[in-house]
């Protein structure tokens, strides 16, 4: 057994997190490097991937990319294991969000959400899984929401792909698990991120809404997200598998 100071620790892991260089995703990337892990965060803006490499230190890399461009997704796995090393975690978190009423919600809308979160996400996960299969290793991490859990008005494409995930981290864990490879995600409540604050800002009665049904009467950092993913990637948490952790404060058994 692993003194217990290790348990928790990710030295010799290598994670690639899509949407790292902003809110939740660079949390995870720099809880990662703090525990230990080398880290390729990826994104579509480069400047912010830069920003946020230099921010992470020198176990962080970066790669220019946009999920959606799902034909490449492939060639972002081989290349970065030929020139970075094996990724043992890959991180699912890339996203964007659309506030509007059934009413004004464009099929655009719609598609365009659903091929960040799901697609995107099904197409790299697809890419790697055969090189995880070969090194016996690996945990694949989805970054879910509270919209998997309940309904959330005014968010219909995103609570939908939200809720994609829940099926697709429990069928992934039923199927490859037996090859060393563990399927989890995170469902974060309401976090001080850009995001958020362009989800509610503005709308103070939908801020006290979720403050009142939060037991703890505040939001969550991105750090609490960072933290919990860590344990999840780790050996302290090598027999939990298709789970979905709630890290939120609360807000999913509160009144």
């Amino acid at each position: 057994m692993l003194e217990d100071k290790k348990m928790f620790r990710l030295e010799g892991e290598r994670a690639l997190v899509t949407g790292g260089a902003t809110g939740i995703g660079f949390a995870i990337a720099q809880c990662f490097v703090t525990a230990g892990a080398e880290v390729i965060i990826v994104g579509r803006n480069e400047e912010k991937l830069k920003k946020a490499c230099e921010k992470l230190g020198e176990k962080a890399v970066y790669r220019q990319f946009d999920v959606t461009h799902t034909d490449k997704a492939n060639d972002l796995i081989e290349e970065v294991i030929k020139n970075v090393g094996e990724i043992t975690i890959l991180v699912n978190n890339a996203g964007v969000h659309v506030k509007k009423t059934i009413e004004n919600m464009t099929d655009e809308d719609f598609v365009k959400t659903m091929n960040v979160h799901v697609v995107g996400a099904f197409a790299l996960t697809r890419a790697i899984i055969p090189y995880m299969k070969k090194q016996k290793k690996g945990n694949i991490l989805f970054t879910a929401s509270m919209a998997s859990l309940f309904g959330i008005p005014y968010v219909l494409p995103y609570a939908a792909a939200k809720s994609a995930y829940l099926g697709m981290v429990r069928s992934l864990a039923a199927e490859i698990s037996s090859d060393g490879i563990r399927v989890n995600a995170i469902a974060p409540g309401w976090i001080e991120t850009p995001m958020l604050h362009k989800a509610l800002d503005g709308d103070d009665a939908r801020k006290n809404k979720i403050l009142g049904r939060t037991p703890m009467g505040e939001f969550g950092d991105p750090e609490d997200i960072g933290w919990a993913a860590v344990y999840l990637c780790s050996k302290a948490a090598k027999f939990v598998n298709g789970v979905i952790l709630p890290v939120d404060g609360g807000v999913s058994i509160g009144f």
